[in-house]
């Protein structure tokens, strides 16, 4: 799919799906160069990010994250994690941020030309169609490259245009992190700041 300069475009990325698709393809994202990377294919008018955060927690580790999106061009959508006892009888969190997500870019069709949605979520497909019947245009980035995929075919192929994440590595990610063990061995002036927080 091309990007053309004049199109007012819109990013809208599954904080959840994009972290994971990221990590099997083994690199963080950088998320001012994921900005820039997006202002240069057209006009970015708005780059919405959907998290869900675990509240009463003395330390989240999304927290600097989210802080750091929310003050350079990001526009935060996040909600309360709810806790659940999985079949091993281990705590978990779980949010689901796909209504959030359905009703931005619903309302964001009528005023952009090109959606990217961040997320191979199939249970988008549906979504997708209801943005292209408003006349805008849908990219789908993530990825068949990870073992195993993270892109629904179905959400591929309603998709205007699909890019594997794969792609993108070199222009909006960096290296992985060494695993948090090897960062304790590390003097902090190594450690450098990385924006990328593991969850």
């Amino acid at each position: 799919m091309t990007f053309y300069p004049t199109d007012r475009l819109a990013l809208f990325i599954d904080g959840a799906n994009l972290y994971s698709a990221s990590k099997g393809l083994g690199f963080d994202i950088d998320y001012r160069k994921l900005l820039e990377e997006f202002r240069q294919r057209g006009v970015l008018i708005r780059a919405y990010y959907y998290t869900a955060l675990v509240e009463d927690q003395e330390y989240s580790p999304i927290r600097p994250l989210v802080d750091w999106l929310d003050y350079n061009g990001f526009r935060l959508v996040t909600k309360s994690a709810r806790e659940f006892t999985d079949s091993q009888g281990r705590k978990r969190w779980r949010g689901d941020m796909d209504v959030e997500i359905a009703v931005d870019m619903l309302e964001m069709a009528e005023h952009a030309d090109h959606l990217v949605l961040f997320s191979g979520d199939g249970d988008f497909r549906v979504l997708v169609e209801a943005a292209q019947r408003k006349g805008a245009r849908v990219t789908v980035v993530s990825t068949m490259k990870s073992q195993p995929p993270m892109a629904s075919d179905d959400l591929r192929r309603t998709a205007d245009s699909f890019i594997d994440l794969a792609d993108l590595s070199d222009l909006i990610g960096r290296p992985s992190r060494l695993p948090r063990f090897l960062h304790e061995n590390r003097t902090g002036s190594d450690r450098g700041d990385d924006q990328e927080i593991d969850v």
